[in-house]
């Protein structure tokens, strides 16, 4: 097993720091890319509260994509913690 690195993403508005293996790292941001453009789609054609909403959208629509067209579990581990983490955060600021 690779020893992972750490790299920034920014998922909406916020930046977090994840650890990946070196092979994911191009899958991981094609993914963030997906996601962001997603979000700005989604801020574009609804209303919404807050970057949760748009966020909150985009999970649905993503996890309701093709079967077996998903991403790998490394990727699924990565978003799941950062989105934990996310909601921690507007948990503390709401």
């Amino acid at each position: 097993m690779q020893e992972l690195i750490p790299i920034n993403v920014l998922i909406g508005d916020r930046t977090y720091r994840i650890k990946i293996e070196p092979g994911d790292e191009e899958l991981v941001r094609k993914t963030l890319k997906t996601i962001n453009d997603q979000i700005i789609e989604y801020k574009t054609r609804f209303a919404g509260k807050d970057m949760q909403d748009y966020i909150a959208m985009v999970l649905l629509w993503y996890a309701t994509q093709l079967p077996g067209a998903g991403p790998s579990q490394a990727m699924v581990t990565s978003l799941t913690e950062g989105l934990a983490r996310l909601e921690q955060q507007l948990d503390r600021a709401l």
